[in-house]
């Protein structure tokens, strides 16, 4: 969620020649639209499905007769909502990669745009997928519909002046981050920080033992939790690089164990097809379906992809080192138009406005280099006491309870709309 390119291109709705809208079996007819609450709300990957269910019971303990629709993930529709399209239609990242989906990204979101001006739903939420959803909102926002979008693009490191062309899309941001708020006031921007799902969801102690126990791991054995992302271009960029350094690792620590925990079976497969020409040893890893959180809990150290693993990782209070690489193209783009306005990438960093955790990017990201970084940790399986209270007060600093406040924040947009008519 934290590390999306913004991709102007992609913020028009024309539809290109030839598209249609996509028929959906199951999906409200607009003629026979009740007088219930409606909201129309769409998703583009797990971690805004999350936050889509958990929004969608929210307002339905305010709204109980309120009807859902849109687009999300499976726990969006076991929450109710009726959903027009798959949500991984929509989890597509950097300025090469949306280009090359860009036609059915513009049939979707035409569709979307249509449904949504038939159905004049109390409000719309965009969650994330700010690529997708912020021209959408614009242009609903325009026809007079309540526009909310929910999980604030990277303001502090790309662009701040895209905060008042939020604005223009959205009648109310709701942030995860507490410095986000204040970014948007300079702007003139309504922008509420309901806290982040995920400081609820890790202890202030995590248990490590507890997790190893419930993978059946040694207790004494060092591990290392690596996961090289959630989308398959980042597992083919990133996956052999990270498996690479932990055969390096495993030469250095004999008895080490490797767990990759990923997303999704699309996700297992890529990721199994770079593992077979890889050197790790099959007794040495452990392919997960899932279970990331607890494979972070239970390791001594941890590999990642930037983006939100970094975050978690740090709320489970492991050591970690943060890598990415992006399509050559795109990092030449970024760099030749100084998009970037900060120096650090990983969320912990960025956090705590200071570098608390090692980053390798592009270039530097090579298994040894990783290997260079994660030996230490392994080696002493601790984290380092200056580190372990750092990560202990950005912890307390996120916690809130999103479901509950972004809930109450839409309700108050809704309200205020219907009193002004």
């Amino acid at each position: 969620m934290a590390d999306e390119t913004t991709n102007d291109t992609a913020a028009g709705v024309s539809s290109p020649p030839g598209a249609s809208p996509v028929a959906v079996s199951g999906a409200p007819n607009p003629e026979s639209r009740t007088s219930n609450p409606m909201f129309v709300l769409v998703a583009g990957e797990a971690s805004g499905d999350l936050l889509g269910a958990d929004l969608i019971a929210g307002l339905r303990a305010r709204f109980p007769q309120a009807e859902f629709a849109g687009i999300g993930g499976p726990r969006m529709a076991a929450a109710g909502q009726t959903q027009w399209h798959p949500a991984h239609k929509l989890s597509v990242m950097g300025l090469v990669e949306v280009l090359k989906h860009l036609p059915e990204l513009l049939a979707v979101r035409a569709d979307v745009l249509q449904r949504t001006l038939a159905l004049t739903p109390d409000a719309f939420i965009g969650i994330d997928a700010p690529d997708f959803n912020l021209g959408l909102e614009k242009r609903l926002k325009a026809a007079g519909i309540a526009t909310v979008h929910y999980v604030s693009p990277s303001v502090w490191a790309w662009r701040e002046k895209r905060a008042a062309k939020i604005g223009r899309s959205a009648d109310r941001v709701l942030c995860l981050f507490p410095m986000e708020p204040p970014i948007y006031a300079r702007h003139g921007v309504d922008a509420r920080f309901v806290g982040h799902p995920l400081a609820r969801t890790f202890d202030a102690l995590p248990d490590r033992e507890g997790a190893r126990t419930a993978l059946d791991l040694p207790a004494q054995a060092p591990v290392l939790a690596l996961l090289p992302g959630s989308r398959l271009g980042e597992i083919r960029r990133l996956g052999r690089d990270f498996l690479d350094a932990a055969a390096l690792l495993r030469q250095r620590i004999p008895n080490l164990i490797v767990l990759a925990p990923m997303a999704d079976a699309r996700c297992r497969a890529a990721f199994a097809e770079i593992a077979a020409g890889a050197f790790v040893g099959r007794e040495a890893l452990r392919v997960l379906d899932g279970k990331a959180h607890l494979a972070m809990r239970a390791a001594d150290a941890v590999l990642l992809a930037s983006g939100t693993a970094a975050l978690e990782a740090m709320l489970a209070r492991r050591p970690m080192a943060v890598a990415y690489r992006i399509a050559p193209v795109t990092y030449a783009i970024v760099r030749a138009l100084h998009l970037l306005r900060t120096d650090v990438y990983s969320l912990p960093n960025i956090l705590a406005g200071k570098r608390l955790v090692p980053e390798l990017m592009q270039h530097d990201c090579t298994p040894q280099a990783l290997a260079a970084v994660l030996q230490p940790y392994l080696e002493t399986r601790t984290l380092p006491p200056a580190l372990d209270a750092e990560f202990a007060r950005l912890h307390d600093a996120l916690r809130g309870d999103p479901a509950q406040d972004a809930a109450a924040a839409v309700a108050q947009l809704v309200a205020a709309r219907r009193s002004a008519h």
